[in-house]
């Protein structure tokens, strides 16, 4: 290797790779982003990319940040580990490169089980799950795979596994919400941080 291409080399090592293939610059950041993206840094040592592709539109930005947050964040019935195993099961049907590297990190780390992790990424039904969390998850993969054949025997399998109806909205809402990410994250070739890769296993 020569000099030359070593040090192109090293400089393209160092520099961070780009959010999303398409260029769209950002907007000026205001108080309320610029202070949203000092909290992750403060809590979890970077800004997630997927903030970043959205700092073009912060309109678009802070809705999603806003929805992401209710969902994920906010009290439920369901929690904050079953909730990303949803996220988990819809990307893997999806096939989303982003989310799967971002929250197959999260229900590691949730869960304490780096096995656990891998196995919702690579396969749900491999897991040792109960009954509720695998009543959760096929409901969630099925309204990913195929929506119009939900009906309500499908609601009443999750009532039966001690869901209730609020549940059962959280579940949909959550799932619905990451077939829309893991759509744009494709649709943009996000790249995940590569803070997740080695995380909690």
């Amino acid at each position: 290797m020569t000099a030359k291409t070593a040090k192109t080399a090293a400089t393209t090592a160092a520099k961070p790779e780009a959010p999303i293939a398409l260029n769209l610059p950002a907007a000026p950041l205001d108080a309320e982003i610029e202070a949203y993206f000092q909290k992750c840094r403060d809590k979890i040592g970077y800004v997630p990319n997927v903030l970043l592709a959205y700092t073009h539109d912060l309109a678009k930005l802070k809705a999603f940040a806003a929805m992401y947050n209710d969902l994920m964040l906010a009290p439920s019935g369901l929690s904050k580990l079953e909730r990303e195993m949803i996220a988990v099961a819809v990307s893997s049907v999806n096939r989303c490169y982003y989310c799967l590297t971002a929250h197959g990190a999260a229900v590691r780390q949730l869960s304490g089980d780096p096995v656990l992790g891998e196995q919702m990424v690579m396969n749900y039904r491999a897991a040792r799950l109960d009954r509720r969390q695998r009543a959760m998850l096929d409901f969630a993969v099925k309204l990913t795979e195929a929506p119009w054949t939900v009906d309500d025997p499908d609601r009443e399998l999750l009532r039966h596994a001690g869901f209730n109806d609020r549940d059962i909205w959280d579940i949909g809402a959550t799932a619905a919400f990451f077939n829309m990410s893991n759509r744009m994250a494709t649709a943009t070739d996000m790249r995940p941080n590569a803070e997740y890769h080695p995380s909690y296993r």
